[in-house]
């Protein structure tokens, strides 16, 4: 199973991603993650990588791909993977489509995590108590404005381009999270 999950910050995403690692055995795919490993591996992905982190600037899109593309590759993503956190935009969307293409491999869903926005900001305060060493950084009312502006104008319009892949699939975010890991495991097994 190859599966994207799709939604605004704090819909719950990761939480889901983490639930189906335990219970289905998928390898998540979280782009921060594998870009430190990378470049901790020393692989020649990674030390691009750490070249162009050691600047300061972001690393591009095209080098994010080659690094999906190598940890794809990986024994653990035999039984399947989820991306959490890419593609963020049209342009990373393609650029996956391309490598998985390559690969002779493609998505079997995109699951987009549907919530209502005005009570997201009350689960982001509500994640912030409950963390464990502290909030994250951007686990504040403010960030979670300008994390929701991104979102609406880089990462929204994915749901109309797996929409028209025919991969695209919706789940209500608002019901509680094994409600929610419940509806998307009736997804994949309907996949």
């Amino acid at each position: 199973m190859k599966l994207i999950l799709l939604g605004p910050p704090g819909a719950g995403k990761g939480t889901q991603a983490q639930k189906l690692v335990e219970e289905m055995g998928y390898a998540q795919l979280s782009t921060g993650d594998m870009l430190r490993a990378a470049v901790a591996a020393g692989s020649e992905m990674g030390l691009k990588v750490k070249d162009i982190m050691d600047r300061g600037d972001l690393v591009p899109d095209e080098v994010v791909v080659g690094i999906i593309s190598e940890r794809v590759d990986a024994a653990d993503c035999a039984k399947g993977f989820i991306l959490d956190g890419f593609p963020r935009n049209s342009a990373q969307a393609e650029a996956l489509d391309k490598m998985l293409d390559e690969k002779r491999l493609k998505l079997d869903v995109v699951v987009s995590i549907e919530v209502v926005e005005a009570d997201l900001f009350a689960r982001i305060e509500q994640r912030a108590k409950e963390t464990v060493g502290g909030p994250r950084a951007d686990d504040n009312v403010e960030a979670l404005k300008n994390r929701l502006q991104v979102y609406h104008e880089q990462t929204a319009p994915l749901i109309k381009y797996y929409g028209d892949q025919g991969v695209l699939k919706t789940v209500d975010g608002m019901a509680d999270i094994d409600t929610v890991s419940s509806d998307i495991k009736k997804i994949l097994s309907e996949v």
